[in-house]
């Protein structure tokens, strides 16, 4: 399997320019000639001057173009272009860059809105559409404090919490690790100066995401235990609301048990996780998040699934109904359907694994470019050599013998 590094320089242009970029596109974008451009593609000639305007154009660092580091997965142009305004979002208003407002600036109401619509399109796994949204929101949240009366801050700074955690959220999908610490890090901090309880378990449970999301485990099962029973709620008088904060918590907990091998501890928590979805009787959102029975059982899906209990999770899924999995988001949806296919791969049932698998990237093509999951059952199927296989390989641009994102080393042609 080829390393980004064992691609020539005018190979990686030809990469991240993709399908979507022509040379004549690349021109434009740059400023540069066209046969600059295919001069620099054809490994012919490539001046620093040159190489800076493309970097700058794909949204990357030069040593990307240079092959001493690779791409984040799946990107495209229209995605580092959000990140890239979303880093700067995050990063100027935490030294208190703002911009200078012509009108008014956004009310807490108009900004409360804001925040159901981020959460709206990354529950429905528009993860690039949401981070567009949440760069400008970030922006107007932080202006919103600003403005407000000295005394009067804690709503303004319970947005601006908001605001960071969705960024967060963003970036630790995208696979920008830094940024996601740094937004975060930042919604803690506007959360405790809300001095809003809550808020600052569902940052904290975020943090324990990006934790896991970076391998660090043991902190993560921490910050989620500590996340949970910071809100853990008297069932015979919680709120819908506190029952979805306190359902997805522990569903999160269950999940870095799980990836700990903990099982007693896994097991304890799913157990809580079904009694809390069973408590509120239907899905339900609020603080961001989405919890309800339906989802208790497709996250112990996954878990069982993680935890090698193949059985398990086939029998949970054999008892799920299709109008039950329409009451879920489709990012929760198209997760479990991921969580379904892998289960049926480890089964060995090739033909149904290949069905879900391609059935959810045809239907949802973003999303499943920034998932890491798809890649990892056609390589489980793997042998299975067939044109279906073929097919579906293409849409998450895998070789079907092995997992990577890019052609192979030997392939000349423009991409």
């Amino acid at each position: 399997m080829p390393q980004w590094s064992d691609y020539t320089t005018g190979e990686r242009i030809k990469i991240l320019r993709g399908k979507s970029i022509k040379q004549t596109d690349l021109a434009e974008m740059t400023g540069l000639s066209l046969p600059t451009v295919q001069q620099a593609e054809q490994d012919k000639r490539l001046t620093l001057q040159t190489l800076m305007k493309v970097a700058a154009a794909f949204g990357v660092d030069t040593s990307v173009i240079l092959g001493q580091q690779a791409p984040r997965r799946a990107m495209e142009q229209s995605d580092r272009a959000m990140m890239r305004a979303l880093s700067r979002a995050v990063h100027d208003t935490a030294v208190g860059i703002l911009p200078d407002e012509d009108g008014d600036p956004a009310t807490l109401e108009e900004l409360g809105e804001i925040t159901s619509r981020c959460w709206e399109l990354y529950w429905a796994g528009c993860y690039v559409e949401a981070g567009a949204i949440a760069g400008p929101f970030v922006r107007a949240a932080a202006t919103r404090v600003r403005e407000q009366p000295v005394g009067e801050q804690g709503a303004a700074w319970g947005v601006l919490s908001d605001a960071y955690r969705i960024a967060g959220y963003v970036a630790n999908l995208m696979g920008s690790r830094d940024l996601a610490y740094a937004a975060i890090g930042q919604s803690q901090a506007a959360a405790q100066r809300a001095s809003d309880d809550l808020r600052q378990a569902l940052v904290m449970s975020g943090r324990a995401w990006v934790y896991l999301r970076d391998a660090r485990l043991a902190e993560a099962l921490d910050l989620a235990e500590k996340a949970a029973l910071d809100i853990e709620p008297r069932f015979s008088r919680a709120t819908k609301e506190q029952l979805v904060a306190y359902g997805s918590h522990v569903n999160f907990a269950a999940v870095v048990a799980s990836r700990m091998g903990n099982k007693e501890l896994v097991a304890d928590y799913l157990s809580q996780s079904h009694a809390t979805g069973a408590r509120m009787g239907g899905e339900r959102r609020a603080h961001g998040t989405v919890f309800g029975p339906v989802s208790a059982t497709t996250q112990a899906v996954g878990i069982n699934v993680a935890m090698g209990s193949t059985g398990k999770a086939l029998t949970l899924i054999n008892g799920l109904r299709g109008d039950e999995l329409e009451t879920l988001s489709g990012a929760a949806r198209n997760r479990y359907a991921m969580d379904k296919a892998l289960a049926y791969a480890d089964a060995k049932m090739w033909d149904p694994a290949l069905d879900v698998l391609e059935e959810t990237l045809t239907g949802s093509p973003g999303w499943g470019r920034h998932q890491a999951l798809p890649s990892v059952i056609v390589q489980k199927i793997g042998k299975a050599s067939t044109a279906r296989l073929r097919r579906v390989s293409e849409l998450i641009g895998v070789s079907p013998t092995g997992v990577s994102g890019f052609p192979p080393a030997t392939r000349k042609t423009a991409l």
